[in-house]
This record gives C-alpha cells, structure tokens and sequence, in this order.
C-alpha cells in the first residue's frame, strides 16, 4: 500500500514539475518576445534625456520615439533594473528602427551617447550664433553668451569681442549633446586652426592680410553680395582700396555701425555716426567682422583675382549684382541710375 502511495505521489510530483516547467517555458517565450525580440521603434530617432528629468518626464521623451505604450512601458520596467539614473545619464541617444525594448533599454542604461551634428550658418551676429548653437546642444544660450561676452575667456582664445566672430567658421559639427560650453569653444579653436593651418594662412599672408583680417574683409563681402560669382570681384576692389589707402566707404559698415541691417537707403544722415565701423569716416579694415564670415566668402578673399575697380553700385534692376567702375564719372552714372530707380519704387 505504501509503495502505491509513493508511485503515485512521484506522479504527481512530476505533473506539477512539468507544470512549472511549462509555466516557465512560456513566461520565457513571452518575455523574450515582448522585451527582446519584437521591435519597438519605428524609425530613426534621438532620444534625448536630461539629468534633471522626472519619470513622467522621460516617459513622455520616450513616447515620441516608441511605437506604442506598452513599449514605454516595457522600456520603464528594463530601465527600473537595470538602475537607470537620468541624472547619471544624461544626453542624447539614438534608437533604430527593428530596436527592442530591451536593446532601447541597455543603451539609455550603459550611456552610449550619440554624437549629434550641429549646424549653424547664415549667422550675423554673436547672439544670434549663441541662440542656434543652444537650440541643438544641452546648454542655454545664456550660458555660452557668458563665455562669449567675457574679455578673459576671449583672451584665452586668441580673440578680442571684436573679433571674436572670425573664431566661427559655419559648417556642420559633431559633438556629444552635453558638451559644456567651454568644450565648444574649444573645438571651435581646433576647428579654426585646422582651417587656417598651411595654405589658407600662406594666401592670407601673400595678400598683407592675417586670418583675422581676411574675415573682416569677407565679412564685409558677404553683406555686399550673396551672388558666389561675385564675391571674388567686391574682394578685389576693397584690396584696391585698403592699398591705396582710401576709405573702403562699405555701407554695410554703416549699417553694422548704425545697430540696423534691414536699412535699404543709406542716407548723410548715416555716413556721419561715429563709429570704427563707419568706413566713410576711417581708413583701413574696422575693428573686426561685422558678421560670421562664410566659408565661401573666406575663400573669396584668398582666391580673388586682382582688377582695377575702385567703385561699386547696386544694380538698377536690383538683381543684386553690381556695376563696378574704374573711374569716379563712371561710378556717378552708375549711381545716378541706381538712385532713380529707388525714387521710381518709393524707397527711402
């Protein structure tokens, strides 16, 4: 009887052993689908995370990214852990498409930064390259406006605020999303010298200029042209001018002097402010770039082809191009019509 009980008791062992097995089987399966082996990203996509995020705040930066709720979810529960800290991992992290929460999950938890491109062009003024760069990188514009406003941290750059916009040469950039601003400027610095180093410095030397100076030239060609083909022209007749120590009389100048680019008409009025950008009242280059010069309007300056021009004028048919001349009767009949045409349209 009692060898019955034990065949039967081993039986019943191992039904529930098999149970539990089979529970285990499945519990497996499923967590192995849901959290490793199904994707939970759609496309391509930057998660970014910042140290001082809450839960609900990374689970609302998560959801943007992942296809569906339960994902987020899914993605929490692996971050809970795996002791994801945001405030010990902060930055930006890139997710792929066919990515699984639990592939999501390890890379915010292991901070596998993504560097990020950082594009800024098309910038005139100091505070304004501040504002681009803070809308892509981690830190806030007033935080890099700081760095930039202060004479010692300029100093240590090689710059004064003068002319610390020719330390800026527009193009796209990598970095980590948390750099501090004091890393940006410095490889904005490796960036400069690289760009400098050789044959652009030799240019830069063979036409009297230093790099400063040829970004104050080029900066002053970029606000009188944005036709590529004619830059190289304007560059050559400013070098006429610095040469033959006349005035450069650039009106851009004087509307960088006057605080106000959008000035259609440069009037008397104008051409007397006191000012070392004013190029109607003092000779040479002014203090510094009166805008973040180009790449191509650097090139310009170095690559120019000599010419005789001494004078320019916009174009009657405002194309944007411009007459040039030689001579100064030709330069007023250039002039002349230029200023009938802006009395025709009404612009004063």
């Amino acid at each position: 009887m009692a060898k019955v009980k034990s065949k039967r008791g081993i039986k019943i062992f191992i039904g529930v052993l098999a149970a539990v097995v089979v529970v285990l089987v499945c519990t497996t399966f499923w967590v192995a689908k849901h959290y490793v082996y199904n994707s939970v990203v759609g496309e391509r996509a930057m998660v970014y995370v910042h140290g001082q995020w809450s839960a609900a705040q990374l689970d609302s930066a998560l959801s943007e990214v992942l296809d569906a709720p339960r994902s987020v979810a899914r993605v929490e529960r692996l971050l809970s852990l795996l002791d994801f800290d945001a405030a010990e991992r902060e930055g930006a992290y890139r997710v792929e498409p066919g990515m699984s929460a639990w592939q999501v999950a390890l890379k915010l938890a292991r901070g596998g930064q993504t560097p990020v491109r950082v594009t800024f062009n098309n910038v005139r003024t100091i505070d304004q390259l501040a504002g681009r760069i803070a809308e892509q990188l981690c830190f806030s514009k007033d935080d890099l406006l700081a760095l930039l406003q202060n004479d010692s941290v300029c100093a240590d750059l090689g710059f004064t605020q003068a002319t610390l916009p020719a330390l800026f040469l527009p193009d796209t950039y990598e970095f980590y999303w948390t750099v501090t601003p004091e890393e940006f400027l410095q490889k904005m610095k490796r960036e400069y010298r690289r760009y400098w180093m050789g044959q652009r410095e030799e240019q830069a030397q063979a036409w009297g200029l230093t790099p400063v100076e040829v970004a104050t030239l080029a900066s002053i060609v970029e606000e009188e042209t944005n036709k590529p083909d004619e830059m190289g022209t304007v560059a050559g007749l400013y070098m006429n001018r610095l040469r033959k120590g006349m005035p450069l009389q650039a009106d851009p100048t004087v509307k960088f002097a006057c605080g106000d680019f959008s000035l259609r008409r440069i009037l008397k009025v104008h051409l007397t402010i006191e000012s070392p950008y004013n190029t109607y009242r003092v000779t040479g280059l002014p203090p510094g770039p009166i805008r973040i010069a180009s790449k191509q309007a650097l090139d310009a300056v170095l690559n120019h082809r000599p010419n005789d021009y001494i004078y320019m004028c916009a174009r009657e048919d405002f194309s944007g191009y411009h007459n040039f001349a030689v001579t100064w009767s030709e330069h007023q009949r250039n002039a002349a019509r230029y200023q009938r045409e802006l009395n025709r349209r009404g612009i004063r």
